[in-house]
Protein backbone atom coordinates (compact mmCIF):
# COMPACT_ATOMS: atom_id res chain seq x y z
CA UNK A 1 0.00 0.00 0.00
CA UNK A 2 1.41 3.49 -1.02
CA UNK A 3 2.20 5.28 1.94
CA UNK A 4 0.73 9.27 1.71
CA UNK A 5 3.49 11.83 1.66
CA UNK A 6 3.09 14.30 4.51
CA UNK A 7 3.73 17.69 4.34
CA UNK A 8 6.50 19.08 6.95
CA UNK A 9 5.12 22.01 9.07
CA UNK A 10 7.66 24.40 7.80
CA UNK A 11 6.90 24.00 4.39
CA UNK A 12 3.16 24.34 5.24
CA UNK A 13 3.98 27.70 7.37
CA UNK A 14 5.44 28.78 4.10
CA UNK A 15 3.04 28.10 1.40
CA UNK A 16 0.60 29.48 3.68
CA UNK A 17 0.08 32.82 2.32
CA UNK A 18 0.15 31.72 -1.45
CA UNK A 19 -2.90 29.51 -0.29
CA UNK A 20 -4.55 32.19 1.54
CA UNK A 21 -4.44 34.01 -1.86
CA UNK A 22 -4.88 31.45 -4.28
CA UNK A 23 -8.54 30.67 -1.92
CA UNK A 24 -9.35 34.67 -2.00
CA UNK A 25 -9.05 34.19 -5.67
CA UNK A 26 -11.73 31.61 -6.18
CA UNK A 27 -13.69 33.06 -3.12
CA UNK A 28 -13.80 35.96 -5.11
CA UNK A 29 -14.39 34.50 -8.43
CA UNK A 30 -17.00 32.32 -6.91
CA UNK A 31 -18.98 35.27 -5.61
CA UNK A 32 -19.15 37.28 -8.71
CA UNK A 33 -20.61 34.35 -10.73
CA UNK A 34 -23.36 34.07 -8.22
CA UNK A 35 -23.77 37.45 -8.48
CA UNK A 36 -23.98 37.22 -12.12
CA UNK A 37 -26.03 33.96 -12.50
CA UNK A 38 -28.06 35.96 -10.03
CA UNK A 39 -28.72 39.15 -11.68
CA UNK A 40 -29.36 37.43 -15.06
CA UNK A 41 -32.34 35.41 -13.59
CA UNK A 42 -33.81 38.62 -12.18
CA UNK A 43 -33.83 40.32 -14.97
CA UNK A 44 -34.76 37.33 -17.31
CA UNK A 45 -37.88 36.80 -14.83
CA UNK A 46 -38.45 41.14 -15.65
CA UNK A 47 -38.90 40.46 -19.51
CA UNK A 48 -41.01 36.76 -18.71
CA UNK A 49 -43.39 38.92 -17.25
CA UNK A 50 -43.27 41.72 -19.78
CA UNK A 51 -44.04 39.06 -22.32
CA UNK A 52 -47.01 37.92 -20.14
CA UNK A 53 -48.50 41.21 -19.93
CA UNK A 54 -47.99 41.96 -23.21
CA UNK A 55 -49.61 38.94 -24.41
CA UNK A 56 -52.41 39.15 -22.54
CA UNK A 57 -53.05 42.58 -23.63
CA UNK A 58 -52.44 41.74 -27.45
CA UNK A 59 -55.09 39.07 -27.13
CA UNK A 60 -58.09 38.19 -25.00
CA UNK A 61 -58.60 39.99 -21.70
CA UNK A 62 -60.67 37.59 -20.02
CA UNK A 63 -59.12 36.54 -16.90
CA UNK A 64 -60.24 32.61 -17.20
CA UNK A 65 -58.18 32.98 -20.77
CA UNK A 66 -54.96 34.39 -18.63
CA UNK A 67 -54.90 31.61 -16.25
CA UNK A 68 -55.48 28.97 -19.06
CA UNK A 69 -52.45 30.28 -20.95
CA UNK A 70 -50.43 30.23 -17.64
CA UNK A 71 -51.13 26.81 -16.70
CA UNK A 72 -50.18 25.74 -20.38
CA UNK A 73 -46.88 27.65 -20.12
CA UNK A 74 -45.54 26.43 -16.47
CA UNK A 75 -46.51 22.86 -17.96
CA UNK A 76 -44.00 23.28 -20.87
CA UNK A 77 -41.54 25.36 -19.03
CA UNK A 78 -40.98 23.20 -16.27
CA UNK A 79 -40.95 20.63 -18.70
CA UNK A 80 -37.75 22.80 -20.39
CA UNK A 81 -36.41 23.80 -17.51
CA UNK A 82 -37.57 22.25 -14.25
CA UNK A 83 -38.62 23.99 -11.19
CA UNK A 84 -39.08 27.23 -10.55
CA UNK A 85 -42.20 27.97 -13.47
CA UNK A 86 -45.19 27.28 -11.57
CA UNK A 87 -48.65 29.35 -12.12
CA UNK A 88 -47.80 31.07 -8.65
CA UNK A 89 -44.24 32.09 -9.66
CA UNK A 90 -45.58 33.15 -13.11
CA UNK A 91 -47.56 35.29 -11.66
CA UNK A 92 -45.08 36.55 -9.58
CA UNK A 93 -43.22 37.28 -12.90
CA UNK A 94 -45.83 39.16 -14.37
CA UNK A 95 -46.37 41.15 -11.65
CA UNK A 96 -42.92 42.08 -10.87
CA UNK A 97 -43.18 43.51 -14.81
CA UNK A 98 -46.40 45.83 -13.68
CA UNK A 99 -44.74 47.05 -10.46
CA UNK A 100 -41.77 47.79 -12.19
CA UNK A 101 -42.99 48.82 -15.70
CA UNK A 102 -40.41 51.38 -16.27
CA UNK A 103 -36.86 49.94 -15.00
CA UNK A 104 -35.49 49.19 -18.16
CA UNK A 105 -34.59 51.70 -20.46
CA UNK A 106 -35.60 50.00 -23.80
CA UNK A 107 -38.22 47.56 -22.76
CA UNK A 108 -38.83 45.96 -25.80
CA UNK A 109 -35.76 44.93 -26.87
CA UNK A 110 -34.23 41.52 -27.45
CA UNK A 111 -34.48 40.05 -23.48
CA UNK A 112 -31.27 38.25 -24.49
CA UNK A 113 -29.24 41.57 -24.55
CA UNK A 114 -30.79 42.53 -21.47
CA UNK A 115 -29.56 38.87 -19.97
CA UNK A 116 -26.16 39.85 -21.60
CA UNK A 117 -26.18 42.66 -20.18
CA UNK A 118 -27.03 41.88 -16.54
CA UNK A 119 -24.66 39.66 -16.30
CA UNK A 120 -21.78 41.94 -17.02
CA UNK A 121 -20.74 43.19 -13.14
CA UNK A 122 -20.16 46.77 -11.75
CA UNK A 123 -16.97 46.10 -11.99
CA UNK A 124 -16.99 46.66 -15.64
CA UNK A 125 -18.09 49.78 -15.64
CA UNK A 126 -22.06 48.72 -16.32
CA UNK A 127 -25.05 47.25 -14.32
CA UNK A 128 -28.48 45.91 -14.77
CA UNK A 129 -30.48 48.21 -17.09
CA UNK A 130 -32.51 50.66 -15.11
CA UNK A 131 -33.08 51.02 -11.32
CA UNK A 132 -33.18 47.57 -10.23
CA UNK A 133 -30.75 46.65 -7.65
CA UNK A 134 -28.50 43.55 -8.87
CA UNK A 135 -27.59 42.71 -5.09
CA UNK A 136 -30.70 41.35 -4.77
CA UNK A 137 -32.55 37.75 -5.58
CA UNK A 138 -35.61 36.83 -6.57
CA UNK A 139 -37.02 36.11 -3.21
CA UNK A 140 -36.16 39.79 -2.05
CA UNK A 141 -38.00 40.65 -5.28
CA UNK A 142 -40.97 38.34 -4.28
CA UNK A 143 -40.93 40.58 -0.82
CA UNK A 144 -41.07 43.55 -1.94
CA UNK A 145 -44.15 42.99 -4.97
CA UNK A 146 -45.93 42.78 -1.69
CA UNK A 147 -45.50 46.26 -0.87
CA UNK A 148 -47.83 48.42 -2.30
CA UNK A 149 -46.93 52.14 -2.02
CA UNK A 150 -44.09 52.23 -4.60
CA UNK A 151 -42.65 54.81 -2.47
CA UNK A 152 -42.38 52.29 0.15
CA UNK A 153 -41.30 49.50 -2.22
CA UNK A 154 -38.40 51.72 -3.71
CA UNK A 155 -37.10 52.39 -0.54
CA UNK A 156 -37.80 49.16 1.09
CA UNK A 157 -35.62 47.84 -2.55
CA UNK A 158 -32.61 50.34 -1.95
CA UNK A 159 -31.90 49.67 2.02
CA UNK A 160 -31.90 45.70 1.42
CA UNK A 161 -29.22 46.36 -1.13
CA UNK A 162 -27.27 48.46 0.98
CA UNK A 163 -27.45 47.13 4.13
CA UNK A 164 -27.04 44.02 2.51
CA UNK A 165 -30.09 42.59 4.31
CA UNK A 166 -31.18 39.19 4.09
CA UNK A 167 -34.22 37.67 2.53
CA UNK A 168 -35.43 37.09 6.22
CA UNK A 169 -34.35 40.64 7.27
CA UNK A 170 -36.56 42.39 4.54
CA UNK A 171 -39.65 39.95 5.77
CA UNK A 172 -39.35 41.55 9.08
CA UNK A 173 -38.68 45.20 8.24
CA UNK A 174 -42.02 44.75 5.85
CA UNK A 175 -43.95 43.33 8.16
CA UNK A 176 -43.08 45.99 11.28
CA UNK A 177 -43.91 48.80 8.80
CA UNK A 178 -40.20 50.19 9.21
CA UNK A 179 -40.59 52.65 6.25
CA UNK A 180 -44.39 53.83 7.82
CA UNK A 181 -42.96 54.55 11.38
CA UNK A 182 -40.26 56.02 10.09
CA UNK A 183 -42.43 58.39 8.08
CA UNK A 184 -44.44 58.77 11.57
CA UNK A 185 -41.48 59.71 13.33
CA UNK A 186 -39.18 62.17 10.81
CA UNK A 187 -40.27 65.58 8.85
CA UNK A 188 -41.91 63.61 5.47
CA UNK A 189 -39.64 66.29 3.77
CA UNK A 190 -36.39 64.81 5.03
CA UNK A 191 -37.98 61.52 4.63
CA UNK A 192 -38.06 62.13 0.52
CA UNK A 193 -35.21 63.25 0.46
CA UNK A 194 -33.64 60.20 2.46
CA UNK A 195 -35.07 58.19 -0.55
CA UNK A 196 -33.63 60.34 -3.55
CA UNK A 197 -29.86 60.91 -1.95
CA UNK A 198 -29.47 58.06 0.13
CA UNK A 199 -28.65 59.63 3.40
CA UNK A 200 -27.03 62.78 2.85
CA UNK A 201 -26.54 65.22 5.86
CA UNK A 202 -29.64 64.59 7.69
CA UNK A 203 -30.58 65.68 10.91
CA UNK A 204 -30.04 63.30 14.57
CA UNK A 205 -34.30 63.22 15.50
CA UNK A 206 -34.36 61.50 11.86
CA UNK A 207 -32.46 58.70 13.22
CA UNK A 208 -34.77 58.44 15.99
CA UNK A 209 -38.30 56.37 15.22
CA UNK A 210 -41.20 55.88 17.48
CA UNK A 211 -42.14 52.68 18.20
CA UNK A 212 -39.54 50.33 18.06
CA UNK A 213 -40.32 46.87 17.32
CA UNK A 214 -38.52 43.85 19.81
CA UNK A 215 -40.05 41.44 19.41
CA UNK A 216 -37.17 39.18 18.39
CA UNK A 217 -36.37 39.64 22.62
CA UNK A 218 -39.11 36.93 23.03
CA UNK A 219 -39.90 39.14 26.33
CA UNK A 220 -42.72 37.57 28.58
CA UNK A 221 -45.53 40.03 29.43
CA UNK A 222 -45.87 40.42 32.83
CA UNK A 223 -45.49 43.31 35.34
CA UNK A 224 -42.68 42.42 36.92
CA UNK A 225 -40.12 42.58 34.16
CA UNK A 226 -37.27 44.44 34.67
CA UNK A 227 -35.08 46.71 32.83
CA UNK A 228 -32.06 44.05 33.80
CA UNK A 229 -33.87 41.16 32.15
CA UNK A 230 -34.77 43.82 28.83
CA UNK A 231 -31.18 44.55 29.14
CA UNK A 232 -29.78 41.03 28.83
CA UNK A 233 -32.50 40.15 26.27
CA UNK A 234 -30.80 42.48 24.13
CA UNK A 235 -27.26 42.43 25.03
CA UNK A 236 -28.07 37.94 23.63
CA UNK A 237 -29.80 39.59 20.51
CA UNK A 238 -27.51 42.14 19.17
CA UNK A 239 -27.55 41.62 15.71
CA UNK A 240 -31.84 41.59 15.56
CA UNK A 241 -31.50 44.78 17.84
CA UNK A 242 -28.88 46.81 15.59
CA UNK A 243 -31.15 45.90 12.46
CA UNK A 244 -34.16 47.77 14.23
CA UNK A 245 -32.51 50.75 15.43
CA UNK A 246 -31.36 51.45 11.77
CA UNK A 247 -28.28 53.02 10.14
CA UNK A 248 -25.03 53.37 11.04
CA UNK A 249 -24.77 51.88 14.60
CA UNK A 250 -22.59 49.96 16.20
CA UNK A 251 -22.32 48.52 19.83
CA UNK A 252 -19.87 50.24 22.15
CA UNK A 253 -20.53 49.20 25.88
CA UNK A 254 -23.56 47.75 28.45
CA UNK A 255 -23.60 49.61 31.91
CA UNK A 256 -21.16 52.09 30.49
CA UNK A 257 -19.35 53.99 33.51
CA UNK A 258 -18.89 57.66 33.89
CA UNK A 259 -17.19 59.39 36.71
CA UNK A 260 -17.45 62.73 37.82
CA UNK A 261 -15.84 63.95 40.94
CA UNK A 262 -16.47 61.37 43.14
CA UNK A 263 -19.96 60.04 42.14
CA UNK A 264 -20.34 56.91 38.65
CA UNK A 265 -22.84 57.15 36.75
CA UNK A 266 -23.87 54.14 34.71
CA UNK A 267 -25.91 54.41 31.48
CA UNK A 268 -27.91 50.98 30.36
CA UNK A 269 -26.25 50.81 26.88
CA UNK A 270 -23.60 52.84 24.72
CA UNK A 271 -23.83 53.08 21.36
CA UNK A 272 -21.70 55.09 18.30
CA UNK A 273 -23.22 55.92 14.81
CA UNK A 274 -20.65 56.79 12.58
CA UNK A 275 -22.83 58.38 9.79
CA UNK A 276 -23.79 61.09 12.61
CA UNK A 277 -20.78 60.90 13.89
CA UNK A 278 -21.90 60.86 17.82
CA UNK A 279 -22.30 58.78 20.48
CA UNK A 280 -25.96 57.28 21.58
CA UNK A 281 -27.02 56.67 24.94
CA UNK A 282 -30.13 54.50 25.60
CA UNK A 283 -31.62 54.01 29.00
CA UNK A 284 -33.89 51.50 29.10
CA UNK A 285 -37.35 51.59 31.03
CA UNK A 286 -39.99 48.68 31.61
CA UNK A 287 -42.79 51.05 32.98
CA UNK A 288 -44.12 54.46 32.17
CA UNK A 289 -41.50 57.05 31.49
CA UNK A 290 -41.41 59.96 34.30
CA UNK A 291 -40.05 63.17 34.52
CA UNK A 292 -37.76 61.40 36.77
CA UNK A 293 -36.29 59.45 33.66
CA UNK A 294 -35.59 62.46 31.24
CA UNK A 295 -33.62 64.50 33.91
CA UNK A 296 -31.55 61.50 34.51
CA UNK A 297 -30.98 61.45 31.08
CA UNK A 298 -30.57 64.87 30.34
CA UNK A 299 -27.62 64.13 33.57
CA UNK A 300 -25.97 61.33 31.46
CA UNK A 301 -25.75 63.00 28.48
CA UNK A 302 -24.58 66.36 30.14
CA UNK A 303 -21.51 64.03 31.89
CA UNK A 304 -20.86 62.34 28.97
CA UNK A 305 -20.32 65.08 26.41
CA UNK A 306 -18.62 67.32 29.32
CA UNK A 307 -16.08 64.35 29.80
CA UNK A 308 -16.04 61.31 27.42
CA UNK A 309 -17.00 62.92 24.08
CA UNK A 310 -14.28 62.79 21.70
CA UNK A 311 -12.72 65.97 20.05
CA UNK A 312 -14.79 66.61 16.82
CA UNK A 313 -17.37 64.30 17.49
CA UNK A 314 -21.18 65.97 17.39
CA UNK A 315 -23.29 66.14 20.71
CA UNK A 316 -24.04 62.98 22.27
CA UNK A 317 -27.58 61.69 22.22
CA UNK A 318 -29.80 60.13 25.01
CA UNK A 319 -32.98 58.14 23.91
CA UNK A 320 -35.33 56.58 26.72
CA UNK A 321 -37.13 53.53 25.63
CA UNK A 322 -39.56 52.76 27.76
CA UNK A 323 -42.74 50.43 27.60
CA UNK A 324 -45.03 53.18 28.10
CA UNK A 325 -45.13 56.55 27.15
CA UNK A 326 -46.70 59.42 28.78
CA UNK A 327 -47.16 62.07 26.47
CA UNK A 328 -47.61 64.97 29.05
CA UNK A 329 -44.36 64.08 30.51
CA UNK A 330 -42.86 64.16 27.06
CA UNK A 331 -44.84 67.46 25.85
CA UNK A 332 -44.01 69.28 29.41
CA UNK A 333 -40.29 68.55 29.52
CA UNK A 334 -36.96 68.59 27.85
CA UNK A 335 -38.12 66.27 24.84
CA UNK A 336 -40.09 69.29 23.78
CA UNK A 337 -36.87 71.55 23.69
CA UNK A 338 -34.14 71.22 20.89
CA UNK A 339 -32.33 69.48 22.42
CA UNK A 340 -30.42 65.89 21.84
CA UNK A 341 -33.16 63.74 24.17
CA UNK A 342 -35.64 61.56 22.89
CA UNK A 343 -38.57 59.01 24.23
CA UNK A 344 -39.86 55.95 22.31
CA UNK A 345 -41.95 52.96 22.89
CA UNK A 346 -40.74 49.79 22.49
CA UNK A 347 -42.85 46.63 22.17
CA UNK A 348 -42.59 43.07 22.77
CA UNK A 349 -44.16 41.43 21.08
CA UNK A 350 -45.15 41.46 17.19
CA UNK A 351 -47.90 43.94 16.26
CA UNK A 352 -50.28 43.01 13.47
CA UNK A 353 -50.24 45.54 10.53
CA UNK A 354 -53.68 46.94 11.94
CA UNK A 355 -52.13 47.86 15.33
CA UNK A 356 -48.85 48.63 14.35
CA UNK A 357 -51.04 51.31 11.77
CA UNK A 358 -53.22 52.69 14.67
CA UNK A 359 -49.78 53.25 16.50
CA UNK A 360 -48.04 55.31 13.78
CA UNK A 361 -51.56 57.20 13.09
CA UNK A 362 -51.78 57.96 17.02
CA UNK A 363 -48.39 59.51 16.92
CA UNK A 364 -48.81 61.22 13.72
CA UNK A 365 -52.28 63.08 15.44
CA UNK A 366 -49.60 63.85 18.88
CA UNK A 367 -46.97 65.56 16.19
CA UNK A 368 -49.81 67.82 14.42
CA UNK A 369 -51.23 69.45 17.76
CA UNK A 370 -47.68 70.27 19.15
CA UNK A 371 -46.96 73.99 19.00
CA UNK A 372 -45.36 75.11 15.86
CA UNK A 373 -41.32 75.09 16.15
CA UNK A 374 -41.23 72.50 18.09
CA UNK A 375 -39.88 68.94 17.05
CA UNK A 376 -41.52 65.63 17.18
CA UNK A 377 -39.45 63.77 20.00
Amino acid sequence: MARRKVESPSLARSAEPLYRDIRAVLESARAGAYRAVNAAMVHAYWHVGRLIVEHEQGGRKRAAYGEAVLEGLSRRLTADFGRGFDPSNLRYMRLFFQRFPNRDAAPHRSPLKGIRDAVRHKSTGTDVPGDLRPELSWTHYRLLLGVDDARARDWYMSEAADQHWSTRQLDRQISVLYYERLLASRKKASVRKEARQKLAAVAPEQFIRDPYVLEFLDLKDYPALRESAVEQAIIDNMQGFLLELGKGFCFVARQKRMRFEDEDFYVDLAFYNYLLKCFVLIDLKAGKLTHQDIGQMDSYVRVFDAHARPKGDNPTIGLILCSKKNQAVARYSVLSEGRQIFAAKYMKVLPTEAQLAREIEREQRLLEVRPIGKEAR
